[in-house]
């Protein structure tokens, strides 16, 4: 019976796998026809629209030679245009066929203000008033061009259609002929000389938007069969997936916990270090004072001791300092300020220890990298940054320091020749209290990440090509 209904219950999510998988199928194809079909069109129509726009332009310098080439030098010698004049026929036949030349264009016409065919590429047709329409009209009336497709062949037909005949699809313009300037000295210019009427034949452009068509569709059709094979595999492996992220929860939970006992642990730690942070400032002054005293009267053995207890009362402090700083950050103040500005302040302290180990230096930035944050804060992450490379490589070594202004802000990157980080340190550098160090509390680069999270900066650690540290710090846009 338990038998049955483990079956039945793995049989019922399948069949509903199999209904969602074939569902998606049908949805998938449908989409992707429909999208076939607009693209389809919106290609068309663009195909028309710049068809048109290179109608017009060839309409523009079909004037413009007409107007330079006959018009004027006709005028010149023969004082009035007499299309009737087999010479002046001749030379605007010449001048419109070197103009339209290669423009697939197998019909113009030029008529008169009258209506009449005035000029025509077919001679039988010239001096018919009959086979004007009501755009060369409004050309006449408006001066205004038009434009107007004619197709033999329906949209759905031409799908199926692969070779169309030539002309299957035309293009007719109108344009108004006018003057460019004036043909006398104080006459007016952009008078209308006549209507231009050209056909010409787009019928192959027309043939390859149709090709595209059957590429869109092609095309969608496998896309969409690729996305069914996958959906399909994903939906079968379902159960794997919920499994990992089980896993993953669980996982994260922990993780959760272990951040909560660190939470808990850093606030006690807090507790303790501020109560021990007033005394050993006394201690600190007493000591201090010891030492100064000795240093007045002859050195001895107990002096070098008193140095010895300063130093380690100074590490001391540091190290509370480091469980304050990182138990209770400090607010920032978002001011306006130069990153450059800082890089410099902290080599220029820095620069005494370096050249003590023969460490160089090396700025590859300009001034003016402008970001928004706390001018204190800043300075003591960077600082705190070179100064862990400067550790790393303790003699003889180059850190170089880059920024620059990208698009998503400024990125500045510190870079040294030292051992570089190791697979377990990449992974655990920034943990609060881990440490590789024999004297050091790990809170180094987690207070780093502290300050430059409440400037929304991002932190990153690598290796550079030539095996040495990089610490990448990228800061937004302001």
């Amino acid at each position: 019976m338990i038998a049955q209904r483990a079956s039945a219950s793995g049989a019922t999510p399948f069949r509903f796998a199999k209904f969602l998988s074939w569902g998606s199928l049908s949805l998938i194809l449908a989409m992707s026809l429909f999208l076939s079909v607009v693209m389809a069109n919106y290609a068309r129509q663009t195909l028309l629209t710049k068809q048109q726009e290179f109608a017009l332009l060839l309409a523009q310098n079909i004037n413009h030679q007409v107007f330079q080439r006959f018009t004027v030098p006709i005028l010149l010698r023969f004082r009035h245009i007499e299309l009737q004049n087999p010479e002046q026929a001749q030379h605007l036949e010449r001048v419109l066929k070197e103009t339209i030349h290669g423009q697939h264009i197998f019909d113009l016409r030029i008529y008169d203000d009258e209506d009449v065919v005035s000029f025509s590429l077919q001679k039988d047709i010239v001096g018919r008033k009959d086979l004007s329409s009501a755009a060369v009209s409004q050309a006449f009336s408006q001066l205004k061009h038009s434009f107007q497709v004619v197709s033999n062949v329906s949209p759905w037909r031409a799908m199926f259609t692969f070779e169309m005949e030539p002309k299957s699809v035309i293009l007719r313009t109108v344009y108004p002929l006018r003057t460019e300037r004036s043909l006398f000295p104080g006459g007016p210019s952009g008078q209308i000389m006549g209507v231009l009427e050209f056909t010409q034949d787009i019928t192959e452009d027309y043939s390859t938007v149709i090709s595209f068509q059957w590429i869109i569709i092609v095309t969608s059709f496998f896309s969409s069969l690729v996305i069914f094979l996958v959906l399909l595999v994903m939906i079968h492996k379902a159960d794997g997936i919920n499994a990992q992220r089980l896993k993953e929860r669980e996982k994260l939970e922990r993780e959760l916990h272990q951040a909560e006992k660190l939470a808990s642990m850093g606030r006690v730690v807090a507790g303790i270090a501020h109560e021990i942070r007033n005394p050993l400032g006394i201690i600190q002054s007493s000591a201090e004072y010891l030492l100064t005293k000795a240093k007045k009267e002859k050195p001895s053995a107990s002096t070098r001791m008193l140095e010895v207890m300063n130093d380690e009362i100074r590490r001391l402090g540091q190290t509370v300092n480091d469980f304050l700083d990182y138990a209770r950050p400090k607010k920032p103040r978002m001011e306006k300020i130069d990153l450059a500005a800082i890089l410099d302040q902290a080599v220029a302290f820095l620069e005494h220890e370096c050249r003590e180990r023969n460490i160089s230096l090396v700025r590859n930035y300009s001034e003016n990298l402008l970001v928004r944050g706390d001018k204190d804060l800043l300075y003591r992450a960077v600082y705190n940054v070179i100064g862990n490379a400067l550790q790393a490589m303790e003699r003889d070594g180059t850190i170089t320091l880059s920024a620059s202004t990208l698009r998503k802000g400024v990125n500045l990157s510190i870079d040294d020749t030292g051992p570089g980080f190791s697979t377990e340190v990449l992974h655990r550098a920034k943990e609060p209290f881990y440490t590789t160090k024999d004297h050091g509390t790990g809170l180094g680069l987690a207070i780093v990440e502290n300050i430059l999270s409440s400037h929304q900066a991002e932190l990153e650690l690598s290796n550079t090509g030539q095996g040495g540290a990089r610490v990448s710090i990228l800061f937004p846009s302001e």
